[in-house]
């Protein structure tokens, strides 16, 4: 009998891309996975009170997290020119007088705006900041006049046909500031797990891209029926977008990023333990 593990992870068609396979019971290790869907910032909670064996979590969350769980080489988004963006509703600049909606307070997207308003406006510049769930700022932005919010996920592809401003791009910044890859959020693993354990899963979450990959199509049904957005152009786009080398192996590249993340959110320079599966 397959040992099962609760994974939890985002309904956005990157995520669904690489798990499908092993949600769908094409395994190599006999291991299930029972699939748990929930917004990012949930998910940064449920790692925070270590409520699943195995999730995506924003980056931005680690610092408080890593004593319980160890990232995983494989299964995150992260990459070049793929990074949160800051718009408005009826203008093209930001108001520092106003507050801006973040799609929750551990988002890797909040630390990224807090890098380049702290660029922008001095390191001693704090913003009125207002949490909500990534779909809820995108509708508060279209609905309320004058407001200024970060996007992530889908939402980057669809902003202009909704009337929306484009502010800033916040992964570019941070490409430009660093010269690394932008990391979004990237899988974790309890360690109570024990290494070998982690390694299984790593090679699990592999064969289920490698799976993915072989089919003509980016999209399938099981993508589309879990998709905020359902128009088959946006789905593709962001499976182009968010899954690439590094959602195969983070890479050396993909480290470097991380720990300059943690860094720069704590002042901390350690890098997490990475569990390589090679």
């Amino acid at each position: 009998m397959a040992k099962s593990f609760k994974v939890g992870i985002s309904p956005c068609p990157n995520d669904t891309y690489i798990f499908e396979g092993w949600a769908l019971g094409h395994s190599t290790q006999k291991l299930a996975m029972e699939t748990h869907f929930a917004d990012v910032q949930t998910l940064n909670e449920m790692a925070q009170q270590g409520s699943l064996d195995v999730l995506k979590v924003s980056a931005g969350v680690l610092p408080l997290i890593l004593e319980e769980y160890v990232v995983l080489s494989a299964g995150g988004a992260m990459g070049y020119g793929c990074g949160p963006l800051l718009l408005a509703h009826g203008r093209s600049h930001f108001d520092p007088d106003l507050p801006v909606i973040l799609p929750g307070q551990n988002t890797t997207a909040a630390v990224l705006f807090r890098r380049w308003s702290a660029d922008k406006f001095g390191e001693s510049f704090r913003a009125k900041c207002e949490y909500a769930f990534f779909d809820e700022v995108y509708r508060r932005l279209q609905s309320e006049s004058q407001s200024q919010g970060v996007v992530i996920h889908e939402h980057r592809f669809t902003y202009a046909q909704h009337g929306l401003n484009l502010v800033a791009d916040l992964g570019q910044h941070w490409e430009e500031a660093t010269q690394s890859p932008i990391p979004l959020g990237v899988i974790v693993a309890k360690r109570s797990l024990g290494t070998q354990v982690c390694a299984q899963i790593t090679a699990e979450i592999q064969h289920s891209l490698r799976w993915a990959q072989q089919r003509a199509s980016l999209s399938s049904p099981w993508i589309a029926s879990h998709a905020q957005c359902m128009d088959p152009e946006v789905m593709e786009q962001h499976i182009s977008m968010f899954v690439n080398e590094f959602s195969m192996h983070i890479s050396t590249a993909g480290q470097r990023a991380l720990q300059e993340l943690l860094h720069y959110s704590t002042g901390d320079a350690e890098m997490p333990e990475i569990m390589v599966n090679d």
